[in-house]
């Protein structure tokens, strides 16, 4: 979907997870402005605890605005998620994770 189709379905449902999700993941991919990126994938991820994409999108904007021990935590938390049997899959970003919180220190 094109990004303002997202931020369409953002204004219409703020509290959208779906639009929160899909308009963080979109503006992460362009790498334009990861503030805004992170603040609607924070929403997702309080909106929805166990999806594991959500916590990894997360994870990779706040580490792109420098923000390591913010993203250590979500990734941690997706990480957990994912290995817990809590989240419906999301166990094959687990290696990705992990690799992403080890170039964090």
């Amino acid at each position: 979907m094109d990004i303002e189709v997202f931020r369409q379905m953002v204004a219409k449902k703020p509290d959208g997870f779906l639009g929160r999700y899909g308009l963080g993941d979109k503006i992460l991919q362009t790498g334009e402005n990861l503030e805004e990126a992170a603040e609607h994938l924070r929403v997702a991820v309080e909106l929805d605890p166990v999806h594991v994409a959500s916590h990894f999108a997360l994870g990779r904007a706040l580490a792109g605005i420098n923000q390591k021990d913010e993203a250590k935590a979500v990734l941690n938390a997706g990480i957990d998620a994912a290995l817990s049997g809590r989240s419906n899959g999301g166990g094959d970003l687990v290696p990705e994770m992990r690799a992403l919180i080890q170039t964090l220190g």
